[in-house]
C-alpha cells in the first residue's frame, strides 16, 4: 500500500538559473541536490526566472550551510514584504551530508558552489558541487577541446 503523502515519480523540473561560469572556472568533483529556505516573494520572483548565481558560493558556519551572494531580484508586485536581493539563504541538507561536505571544504582545499536553481514539483531546489579551481592552461585546453568538438560536429552534419 502506498503512503498518502508520497509524490509521483515523474516530477516536472523547471530550470530557473544556472551557473555556467562554474563549469568554466572549476573542475566539478561531487554534486548534490539540496533544498532552500525562502520567503514567499523569493519564490514568486524565481517563478518569473529572475535569479543569478554568477558569483555565489556555499558557506558552512555554525553547523549549517548558507547560499551566499546569490541574487534573486525583488518581486515586482511585492510591497513592504519584499526580500533583500542578496541575502544569505539557508540550505537544507541531512546532518551526515552537511558534516561530510563541511569537512571536505575545510580540509581538502576545495570550494562549494551552486550549479543551478530549479523547481522540482512545487519546491525550489539547488544543485551544489564540490569544486577545485582550474589554472589558466586548463581553461585554454577546455576551450580548445570544445572548439574541436564543434568543428567535428559541423563536418559530420555536412556529410
Amino acid at each position: 500500500m502506498k503512503p498518502q503523502n508520497a509524490r509521483p515519480k515523474s516530477e516536472t523540473v523547471k530550470q530557473v538559473a544556472s551557473n555556467r561560469k562554474a563549469f568554466h572556472d572549476y573542475f566539478i568533483d561531487d554534486r548534490i541536490e539540496v533544498g532552500l529556505v525562502l520567503t514567499g516573494t523569493e519564490v514568486k520572483s524565481l517563478r518569473e526566472g529572475r535569479a543569478q548565481l554568477k558569483d555565489s558560493y556555499v558557506q558552512f558556519r555554525d553547523g549549517e550551510a548558507y547560499l551566499v551572494a546569490a541574487h534573486i531580484s525583488p518581486y515586482g508586485s511585492g510591497s513592504w514584504t519584499n526580500h533583500l536581493p542578496e541575502r544569505d539563504r539557508k540550505l537544507l541538507l541531512h546532518r551526515r551530508e552537511l558534516d561530510r561536505w563541511a569537512g571536505a571544504v575545510a580540509t581538502r582545499g576545495v570550494s562549494c558552489v551552486p550549479l543551478s536553481l530549479y523547481f522540482k514539483g512545487s519546491r525550489v531546489k539547488a544543485e551544489i558541487a564540490l569544486v577545485k579551481g582550474k589554472k589558466l592552461h586548463d581553461k585554454r585546453d577546455a576551450i580548445r577541446n570544445r572548439e574541436l568538438r564543434r568543428e567535428a560536429d559541423r563536418e559530420m552534419r555536412r556529410r
